[in-house]
């Protein structure tokens, strides 16, 4: 597979044209609770409804005993079926906070790449836990060691939201959602879910902070 190269904090810095921080997460101080943290933002913003690749919809995070796990939606609206969309010119970044200081002290990034033959892997880089890059196939799931495990791949948008029911509201001033009316029905994401070692994200604080990044080089 052909990874193109980049180092530091480029997803926020000079040089990419495009970066979008998707969401801040504040997973709860110990005793550590099962609580799920996300936010969705589905083709909203000026600069990035029109790169796909870029455009992240969905940030998950949720943990169990020993793992945190953060899932990352890209590229949304797409019709069921249709190809994941991979671009060897972006890079995701995961930010993680372990000290409540609004900076991160941890990055994993994650880029994807092809072969010759135009088949398609992912590169995972700084999972905390692992004992070395994960690298492989997308659609794929991919052990990473020590029992954590990386999967890159077209999924069904898991967010809800009743968007008609919002512009009815916006309106009329009428609360008019219906919970059998979901918008994004039918349609995919693309997605890559990382299991972290709770341990080693955690460095022994007891609140994590996690949110997402993706630039464009090229």
């Amino acid at each position: 597979m052909n990874f193109e190269r980049r180092q530091g904090r480029k997803p926020t810095g000079p040089g990419f044209g495009r970066a979008k921080a998707a969401c801040a997460i504040l997973l709860a101080a110990l005793p550590w609770t099962s609580a799920i943290g996300l936010a969705a933002d589905h083709a909203d913003a000026p600069m990035t409804k029109d790169d796909p690749a870029v455009d992240i919809t969905d940030v998950y995070a949720w943990h169990t005993d020993d793992k945190l796990v953060v899932a990352v939606g890209f590229a949304g609206l797409s019709e069921a079926g249709a190809p994941a969309t991979y671009d060897p010119h972006v890079l995701y970044t995961v930010h993680i906070d372990n000290n409540d200081d609004g900076a991160d002290d941890q990055l994993v990034y994650v880029r994807f790449g092809s072969n010759a033959a135009g088949e398609w892997g992912v590169k995972v880089e700084n999972l905390p836990g692992a004992l070395e890059d994960v690298v492989g196939p997308v659609d794929t799931t991919l052990d990473a060691g020590l029992g954590l495990r990386v999967f890159a791949g077209s999924r069904d948008d898991a967010f809800f939201f009743d968007l008609d029911g919002f512009k009815q509201t916006q309106m009329t001033g009428t609360l008019s959602f219906m919970n059998t009316r979901d918008t994004f029905a039918g349609t995919n994401v693309t997605m890559f879910v990382l299991e972290m070692s709770l341990d080693a994200v955690a460095a022994g604080s007891d609140t994590v902070t996690v949110w997402a990044s993706a630039g464009r080089n090229g």
